[in-house]
């Protein structure tokens, strides 16, 4: 299944089932058809005063056998065609998990929070609506159009080409006008829902820092003004729907007054009797009903289109090859990081790392340096385990990393920009990273990043809430409650991704002695984008356009480089 296909292929695959609904539909739809047929001629024939009851003891069984089969049908309509709508969205999640899983440690650097979120609620809950909406009922209605004109035409050819060609304005005409008018502005409205809901997200995330800036109020006031617009678009859009479905009305109006000339005419000349003529007028209601939900089928096409270009695009087929697990135990008591002549690329465009090599042994320290989108993240996903090289090999002591993904975590700690801080206590939080970790251990840990003493002057101590997303705390206190989490963990391989990221100075510096001195005795990989405090690596790779540009000791990239040289005084212009 490719994986720009999101309708196709699963109306293939419930071929049957799709074909049982549209029939239950056009079932549905004849119904209410011919209970207002046969109510017509019931209320014209009663009026006539039969001479026996017998005259209209049929009509009276057709009405009740039409108006049972109408809400049967309905029923029954709605039952399989929720089945299957629900089986469907299922395996799409599924599917775009499934797309997604692999690269999942490269989504943060592709997708804001808000997007993905997006993505994975609003545009696999939006096709859905494609099914119910628009496929569905547009097929239906457009198998009732074609039966209608048949039916007319047992009658009067001349008038069936009449109605074909009038009903044409409003099954085809109005549906395709209002798709052009509107088009454009769906898919602002579209856009701009995705934006708001990103924006929103993103402050619900970052809520701590909008506190703490005191800019909370500003936010508030550039958000609904974006609202603001959102809606008054919204409104331009619904208000030239109100026009489109009152003309639609008219046209309805004027369909039944021509079907009330033709039925008149019909009984002037002796082609049908005058109990007939309520009941083609009546059938005219139902069937227009049909017809008219097309226009707003038809109008948000282009927003599905949106939706399956979002989701086709949030999961791109990396091209890499299969590694199989090993069953080979990997010792963690002594363990060497090797990335040997490593070359991968997302696209066949460029390469964002290539023939990248280096080698890391136990308790070095190493700072990899570049900027945004120079491929520092991309090497984190390799060591993990996530991405596998084009070519090359990265690898624990020898073993490739893709294939002791699953014991990657005994090996290799990550401490991120953002560690994610769960609703719940201090102690908690710290015991995540090992599960049988007691209570002295959790503390011990404390102690050693320097959060020991605070957190026992709070109030419940280390029962304190940390409360969603870590939010009562600062930036830094956070990272030392990561810091503690990977102490406990106590891997050889400790992965630093620009854990000072957002933090001042002062705060910055702290963190930076704190994680060097806790961490002396492991083997530390320090992803970073600037300069400050790089001078306690043991070694400094500078990595730009694939490759490493410069590599060294600070020392020595110091005296003998002068692009380094000038890189670090802009960075760090005051040292002490």
């Amino acid at each position: 299944m490719r994986k720009e296909e999101w309708i196709l292929p699963y109306i293939k695959q419930n071929a049957r089932l799709f074909v049982l609904v549209i029939f239950l539909g056009a079932v549905t739809i004849f119904s209410a058809a011919f209970l207002m047929f046969t109510s017509g001629f019931l209320i014209s024939k009663s009026a006539t005063r039969p001479e026996n009851i017998l005259l209209v003891y049929v009509p009276i069984v057709a009405v009740r056998t039409f108006g049972i089969a109408r809400s049967v049908s309905r029923y029954a309509e709605r039952l399989t065609g929720h089945h299957i709508i629900l089986k469907i969205v299922s395996d799409m999640r599924v599917r775009l998990y499934n797309m997604l899983e692999p690269a999942s440690l490269m989504l943060s650097s592709r997708f804001r929070t808000g997007d993905m979120l997006g993505i994975l609620a609003e545009d696999i809950e939006h096709l859905q609506d494609a099914f119910l909406k628009t496929i569905f009922p547009a097929v239906s209605a457009l198998l009732l159009y074609a039966a209608s004109v048949i039916g007319l035409g047992f009658f009067s050819w001349p008038f069936a080409a009449f109605a074909a060609i009038y009903l044409f304005i409003l099954v085809v005409l109005f549906p395709v006008v209002s798709l052009l008018v509107t088009r454009a502005k769906n898919m602002r409205l579209k856009s701009g829902r995705n934006t708001l809901y990103s924006r929103l997200t993103d402050a619900v995330l970052g809520v701590s820092d909008w506190m703490f800036s005191g800019r909370q109020a500003a936010f508030i006031s550039s958000y609904e003004e974006k609202e603001k617009a959102w809606f008054d678009l919204e409104s331009k859009r619904q208000r030239f729907t109100r026009w489109r479905d009152l003309a639609a009305q008219c046209l309805v109006g004027g369909f039944i007054l021509i079907m009330l000339f033709w039925t008149a005419g019909q009984y002037a000349d002796g082609s049908i009797a005058n109990t007939m003529i309520a009941a083609f007028v009546l059938v005219v209601f139902p069937l227009t009903e049909a017809f008219l939900p097309l226009s707003d089928a038809l109008t948000e096409v282009p927003s599905y289109q949106d939706s399956i270009k979002r989701m086709s695009k949030a999961a791109p087929e990396l091209r890499s090859h299969e590694v199989k697990q090993t069953d080979e135990k990997l010792d963690v008591s002594d363990v060497t990081l090797t990335f040997d002549n490593v070359t991968f690329s997302y696209d066949q465009h460029s390469h964002v790392l290539d023939r990248f090599s280096f080698t890391l042994r136990q308790g070095e320290k190493m700072a990899l340096l570049g900027r945004s989108g120079s491929g520092k993240s991309t090497s984190l996903a390799l060591i993990e385990g996530a991405l596998v090289p084009d070519s090359g090999k990265v690898m624990l002591n020898g073993l490739e990393t893709a294939a002791v993904q699953e014991q990657i975590s005994s090996a290799v700690a990550v401490l991120n920009q953002k560690p994610h801080l769960f609703n719940t206590s201090i102690m908690n939080n710290i015991r995540l990273g090992n599960g049988k970790a007691s209570d002295e251990d959790v503390k011990r840990a404390a102690r050693q990043v320097k959060l020991h003493d605070y957190i026992e002057s709070l109030p419940d101590g280390y029962e304190t809430s940390v409360q969603e997303t870590g939010i009562r705390f600062s930036g830094g206190e956070r990272q030392r409650i990561a810091l503690a989490r990977i102490l406990l963990q106590d891997t050889p391989v400790i992965i630093l991704d620009e854990p000072t990221v957002g933090l001042d100075a002062v705060t910055e510096r702290e963190l930076l002695d704190t994680i060097f001195d806790v961490f002396k005795e492991k083997t530390i990989l320090w992803i970073t984008h600037h300069l400050a405090g790089v001078e306690t690596a043991d070694k400094i790779v500078f990595l730009e356009n694939g490759k490493a540009e410069m590599e060294g000791t600070h020392q020595e990239l110091l005296a003998e480089n002068e692009r380094y040289r000038k890189l670090y005084r802009l960075d760090v212009p005051i040292r002490t």
